[in-house]
This record gives structure tokens, sequence and C-alpha cells, in this order.
């Protein structure tokens, strides 16, 4: 078939990226917690340039977590489109067919909600702990940030 090459697009390209940027999350987490638990807040004379120590990098795990849906929903519309090309190119489809295609659509949806909900998860955990270091520095200080 002519579309044949959608299949394999959705299954290695749009689902394997998922898992690529899932693979990211995780490691940018893991980094980003082994520094908050080794960082030493008395080495820095502002609070400013500890936040920026700390939220260094979070935007890549916000980022995967805003639009890791957008890019499984995408994976849905093209097994979608997929399934209703095979259905117009074969007037007599069987059932199956069809719904082999459905779930392909599915799957992709399902996995950019499984990456999207752990980044967000993982964001959430770690911008916590930025805001728990910048106040223990300001008790430290004595100072209030504005």
């Amino acid at each position: 078939m002519q579309m044949d090459w959608l299949s394999g697009t959705i299954d290695y390209g749009i689902i394997g990226l998922l898992v690529v940027l899932s693979v990211v999350v995780v490691a940018v987490s893991l980094e980003r917690y082994a520094l908050y638990r080794k960082i030493s807040i008395a080495t820095f004379n502002d609070i400013k340039s500890l936040e920026l120590t700390l939220t260094s990098k979070l935007i890549v795990i916000s980022s995967v977590g805003a639009n890791a849906p957008y890019i499984g929903l995408l994976g849905t519309v093209l097994g979608i489109m997929l399934t209703f090309y095979n259905m117009g190119q074969d007037s007599a489809m069987d059932t199956g067919k069809i719904m082999t295609g459905l779930a392909l659509a599915l799957k992709a949806t399902a996995v950019g909600l499984v990456v999207a909900l752990v980044a967000v998860v993982l964001y959430n955990t770690l911008l916590r702990r930025v805001k728990v270091l910048m106040l223990e520095w300001e008790i430290a200080n004595g100072r209030k940030t504005v």
C-alpha cells in the first residue's frame, strides 16, 4: 500500500520520540535531584544566583510535560487518517483491520499522556525542592525576596 510508511511513522517515529523524551526527562530529573542533594546554599551571596542555579534545565522537563500530549495527539490523527485511507482503498475491509488502525492511534495518545504525567509530577516535585532551598537560604540570611 502507498500509506504503509505512516504506520511505521506512528509506531517508531511518534512513539519513539515520546520514549526518547521520557528518557530525557528522567535523566534531567535525576541530575537536578543529585544537585539539590549536594548543593550548599551557604556558598551563594544572593538569592537570584541561587535561583538561577536551581532552576537551570527545569524548562526541559516542563516543556516535555506541556507538549507530550500534543505529540501523542499527532500520532492519533495520523493513525485515524491511515485507518480511513485503508477503509477507502478496500471497500470490503474487515472490522479487525479497522480496529487495529484505531488501536494504533490510541496507543500514541496513551504514550503521550503517560510521558506528560511523569514529566509534570517530576517537574512539580523538583520545583517544590527549589522553593524549599530558596526559603532555607532566606531564613539563613535573614532576607526576603520581593
